[in-house]
């Protein structure tokens, strides 16, 4: 067995596309995967399953929700060292004068190109900058990420992936459910 985390994208937010957290515990479980742990409403899911591709299991997960539920939800799917790495590259932490309140990551379902990755960086947001490391935008929001224009959306379009975003206290929340019980 290993460790993974799936992030659902879009479920639970302003009342709309509802799946119970326990809900989904109970369909995972169905389906083989075991120690399912969720971090709040959002669709954040820690859980041990056999050794498998990522991308498989985000699918797999994708296809039961839509049987289950009646939702397409994307569905990003990470190893344990793959959330490591993303928090590890994330070097706006390091830098003092950032709040950790004004810092989100997008996670991309895969690495985007790099011509598309140039093409996003000549733009400017205002007060918000980015980072993009490999499958991760990092965010710094300092009047608040209901502000940003760099929403799922727009990253989804410019970079041609498929992304979902988080505050930065809820990526730490994930690892610390991976330290503490896995």
């Amino acid at each position: 067995m290993q460790t993974y985390i799936a992030i659902l994208r879009g479920i639970n937010v302003g009342g709309k596309r509802i799946i119970k957290m326990q809900d989904l515990k109970n369909m995972l479980a169905a389906i083989g995967m075991q120690n399912t742990q969720t971090y709040i409403q959002s669709g954040n899911i820690v859980f041990s399953y056999k050794q498998e591709n990522t991308k498989s299991i985000a699918a797999i997960i994708e296809k039961n929700i839509l049987e289950n539920f009646n939702l397409e939800v994307p569905v990003i799917v990470l190893n344990a060292n793959e959330l490591g790495e993303i928090i590890n590259a994330n070097t706006y932490i390091k830098n003092t004068n950032y709040n950790i309140d004004t810092l989100h990551v997008t996670i991309l379902n895969k690495t985007p190109l790099a011509s598309d990755c140039t093409k996003l960086e000549t733009q400017i947001f205002g007060s918000n900058t980015f980072k993009i490391i490999k499958n991760a935008v990092y965010l710094f929001c300092p009047n608040g990420y209901s502000d940003c224009k760099l929403t799922n959306n727009y990253i989804e379009k410019q970079l041609q992936v498929t992304a979902t975003t988080r505050n930065w206290k809820t990526i730490v929340a994930l690892q610390n459910i991976i330290e503490l019980s896995f």
